[in-house]
């Protein structure tokens, strides 16, 4: 199985704020993926737990992450489900981390599994947009082991892997890793 790339980019959309983009190509049938990115099940095997989830635009959310930062804290992000069409479209605008958006498409013809659109908008500094890059990379890693069978035992998370990506990350300054360094 080929592992799809993780790397985000970001664009500037004015004066601290940001949108971050990833593009997978997850080699896994689309309702699996939605059952990952927006139910309460799901969630928590890679990313946050969703208590309340209100599964239907308008609906309240509130996401727990259950990794922690360097100073042992947990993220509690409450909002609203801003966009909702089951097995294609799950939106939420949270606080702290703005609006996080998963788009899912079946892949290609003879390809098959699903490509997943996913956006973050959100308002802060550029320490937090790389913050927020190396984030969701990570999380992403999570998510393809989730995936697999493999769900994420958070009592075993450290900042190692995030702090690498973040380093990554700003060496390259847009996001991928793959691109040149801006000048």
């Amino acid at each position: 199985m080929e592992i799809p790339s993780l790397y985000g980019k970001s664009e500037p959309r004015g004066e601290d704020s940001h949108l971050l983009r990833y593009e997978l190509s997850l080699p896994y049938p689309l309702p699996e993926v939605w059952v990952a990115v927006a139910t309460p099940e799901g969630l928590p095997t890679w990313l946050a737990a969703a208590e309340p989830f209100e599964q239907r635009e308008g609906g309240a959310i509130t996401l727990r992450w259950q990794n922690t930062d360097a100073s042992g804290h947990a993220t509690v992000a409450p909002g609203r489900v801003t966009a909702w069409r089951p097995q294609r479209l799950a939106e939420y605008t949270v606080e702290i981390h703005g609006r996080i958006r998963f788009e899912l498409e079946e892949g290609p013809a003879g390809v098959g599994g699903t490509l997943l659109h996913f956006t973050n908008e959100f308002t802060g500094p550029d320490t937090v947009r790389l913050d927020c890059l190396a984030g969701w990379h990570h999380h992403f890693e999570y998510l393809l082991e989730a995936l697999a069978g493999r769900p994420a035992d958070w009592t075993g998370w450290t900042l190692e892997r995030w702090r690498k990506l973040r380093a990554e990350y700003e060496l390259r300054g847009t996001g991928d890793p793959g691109e040149p360094p801006e000048d």
